[in-house]
């Protein structure tokens, strides 16, 4: 029967009244729960099996996954999957490569966590520059008045918008298509006025951008982290 079970860790909280089934970066399933028995949670799993495959299935198939050191590496940018070529440098940082169809990352030496602030760091330099021209180019259409603008890094969030109107933008928006990326700003520029995911703000954000519901479905399908 232990076989037949999902591999899963196992959070216990006194605090916690119920139990909760949720799930890591990589798909990996979490249960957080106050202190329950083995045979309780061997109960839950069956019953919800079919859930966690179809769940963890979801999660692993998400595009935009930051790669390691590694011979065939490859991420996206503005919706683009590029080939990413390492190259021993002096210097650092990346760089677009001739014909624009890869890119290339200069070091000293290369780690897998290397790798991935680089493209964090790049990331975070494209969307200060993106979001400089097209968050004030939406929030004067949608007229609407917005505070500051903030970029930090979430696993679950692609942007935010504060109850005094701030904005924050996860500098992994630069993954997505451009027009998913304008959508992530109408939506959290909707909320400065709406403060809430009703029937209103969804009319707000479709007033501003009808075919909304297409860029909201293509989000789905790449990881914010």
């Amino acid at each position: 029967m232990y076989s037949l079970l999902p591999h899963y860790t196992h959070i216990v909280n006194w605090r916690l009244k119920n139990t909760y089934l949720t799930f890591d970066d990589e798909g990996g399933l979490v249960i957080k729960s106050p202190e329950i028995s083995q045979e309780d949670i061997e109960r839950l799993l069956i019953k919800k099996a079919a859930w966690i495959a179809k769940t963890q299935k979801r999660i692993k198939a998400k595009k935009g996954k930051l790669p390691g050191y590694e011979p065939d590496a490859q991420f996206y940018f503005i919706g683009i999957c590029f080939p990413l070529h390492f190259v021993v440098s002096d210097k650092t940082g990346m760089e677009m490569g001739a014909g624009a169809d890869h890119f290339i990352m200069y070091g000293k030496a290369f780690t897998d966590a290397m790798v991935r602030t680089q493209i964090e760091a790049f990331y975070r330099k494209e969307v200060v520059s993106y979001m400089s021209h097209s968050v004030p180019a939406w929030a004067q259409k949608m007229e609407v008045t917005y505070g500051t603008i903030k970029y930090r890094k979430a696993k679950r969030q692609w942007g935010s918008c504060s109850a005094k109107n701030d904005l924050s933008f996860n500098p992994m928006l630069m993954k997505l298509p451009p027009k998913v990326i304008e959508y992530v700003i109408v939506h959290e520029l909707a909320h400065i006025r709406h403060k809430h995911h009703q029937k209103a703000f969804w009319d707000f954000v479709e007033a501003h951008m009808p075919n909304y519901r297409d860029h909201e479905a293509i989000l789905k399908t790449y990881t914010p982290s």
